[in-house]
């Protein structure tokens, strides 16, 4: 080849060469599989894929690839060291969405450490056939415990079609026992009202079962509206073991009592800041009213809560709240199963936030965590008749 040809090849390489190396660096970076074997395990695959990859073909006894991933993906979220994120296998995910009919087996619970508590247990429901008591604590579900499991997501496990069994691991006073149950729909109102009289002054309570019902505001103003036509000189709002829901529920209900202002503000990492104000329409703010609340009041409640406490409309009487100041998101998997993650958190119109600022269990009181009461009761009485009482003498004192 001629000196000047074989200069002109050179130049052409020099710069072709770079072109062709970065394109193929991309098309091998997006199919890794192509690479050469010694190549592949290093940057192809991930270490979770390799573990996986590993455990499958070698492991003593078979493992479904299924079971491989959904340890894996359960092992990713439970190191995130947050008791409210949650990965839902696909059976989990299929009950997780509850419709304003409740299925289920007819117990009121309220969230614990190891599980939860069961603080009532309905009339003729499954759960009074089956011999189930307040007072029992349920640590699993079909053999899965629920300790460090969000309360929404533990109750979510139980419930279920009705017709349907579900297993539950109960322990009393040490005693541990098994129980099936067979899910049914349960008859229990999502908002109940009453007129009561205290020192000669007619009151009203209206107590509040959860905020997961779509458009459940409505009923709570239909309520009020009620008792208040009645005669009813001032309210209590019963938020004992709501454990929440709808945060566009929480600020509707916040707004038949606030007429306007900020009612929450929620933030995220990726969410976008979004303050929610009252909507306008409140009653009179002259119609002295109390919240009652315990320890299970969580999440979209301790918003009302807060909401009325920070904007003085209303006392808060009972003990101190959960303590949820974080919402999730849930994000369906192509497995048919689902993360729960944490994605945000929310503050009070006065900037608190009831989570402590942080997601990791047993977050102190004195870090910020959960409502303080204006007037405290203790865990003995809060959920007794006595709670209400206290509630309704309270309110009583401020009626003019």
């Amino acid at each position: 080849m001629p000196p000047r040809s074989r200069h002109l090849l050179t130049r052409v390489l020099a710069i072709a060469l770079p072109v062709v190396l970065l394109f193929l660096g991309i098309f091998l970076g997006e199919h890794p599989s192509d690479l050469p074997a010694f190549l592949r395990g290093s940057s192809g695959s991930s270490v979770v894929d390799q573990a996986i990859a590993k455990v499958r073909s070698d492991y003593y006894r078979p493992v479904s690839g299924s079971q491989l991933s959904d340890a894996a993906i359960n092992g990713i979220v439970s190191g995130l060291g947050d008791r409210f994120s949650h990965y839902l296998t696909p059976a989990e995910f299929g009950g997780f969405d509850k419709s304003a009919q409740f299925s289920g087996i007819g117990v009121e619970v309220t969230p614990e450490t190891a599980g939860l508590l069961i603080a009532r247990v309905f009339d003729n429901s499954p759960a009074s056939r089956s011999g189930l008591q307040v007072g029992d604590l349920i640590v699993a579900v079909n053999g899965r415990s629920l300790v460090g499991v969000p309360a929404s997501t533990s109750t979510a496990l139980i419930d279920g079609p009705p017709g349907t069994d579900v297993i539950l691991t109960l322990r009393d006073h040490g005693v541990t026992r098994t129980v099936t149950v067979t899910r049914e729909v349960v008859t229990q109102p999502v908002v109940a009202s009453q007129l009561v009289t205290v020192k000669g002054v007619k009151l009203g309570v209206v107590e509040l079962a959860t905020f997961g019902v779509l458009g459940v505001h409505g009923q709570v103003r239909t309520a009020v509206d009620s008792l208040l036509a009645k005669g009813a000189r001032g309210l209590v709002l019963d938020l004992r073991q709501n454990g929440g829901g709808l945060v566009e529920e929480a600020q509707l209900v916040a707004s038949i009592f606030i007429p306007s202002g900020v009612i929450v503000t929620t933030r995220g990492r990726t969410q976008p800041t979004v303050v929610l104000k009252a909507v306008g329409g409140a009653i009179s703010p002259k119609v002295p009213l109390v919240v009652l609340v315990d320890r299970g009041t969580a999440s979209a409640s301790e918003i009302v809560t807060g909401a009325l406490q920070d904007d003085h409309r209303a006392l808060v009487v009972g003990t101190h709240t959960f303590g949820k100041g974080v919402f999730q998101e849930v994000t369906p998997l192509s497995n048919g199963g689902a993360l729960d993650i944490t994605v945000g958190q929310y503050y009070t119109p006065n900037g608190r936030n009831l989570g402590g600022s942080g997601v990791t269990a047993g977050k102190a009181v004195a870090e910020g965590a959960g409502i303080t009461p204006n007037v405290p009761l203790s865990d003995s009485i809060v959920d007794t008749n006595a709670g209400l009482q206290a509630a309704l003498n309270t309110l009583a004192s401020k009626v003019q």
